[in-house]
């Protein structure tokens, strides 16, 4: 593997980690505000990446895990920050 196909799936793999857990994390605040569409189309998105994803986690490096749990530490932000503009939005709207 060369070493710029090696930071690519190091960068994919950290992405992934954002991704799926930005979508747990918009889904946890939807779950605790009853909004069931938000929730449907997060838990639908979750699902989604994590069949994409598990075989790269599973079979792969300590490195790799922690790439992983990196991004999921970011996408957990992301996504909070994200549900509670959206939740605060749609209230406004109502």
């Amino acid at each position: 593997m060369t070493q710029q196909t090696n930071i690519k799936s190091k960068l994919s793999l950290f992405a992934t980690g954002a991704v799926q857990v930005y979508f747990v994390a918009i889904n946890t605040y939807f779950l605790s505000r009853e909004f069931y569409l938000g929730v449907t189309f997060a838990a639908f998105m979750i699902s989604m990446i994590w069949s994409h994803n598990i075989k790269k986690i599973a079979f792969g490096t300590w490195t790799d895990r922690v790439l992983y749990s990196l991004g999921a530490t970011v996408g957990s932000l992301a996504g909070l920050a994200t549900s509670k503009a959206l939740t605060q939005l749609i209230t406004q709207m109502l």
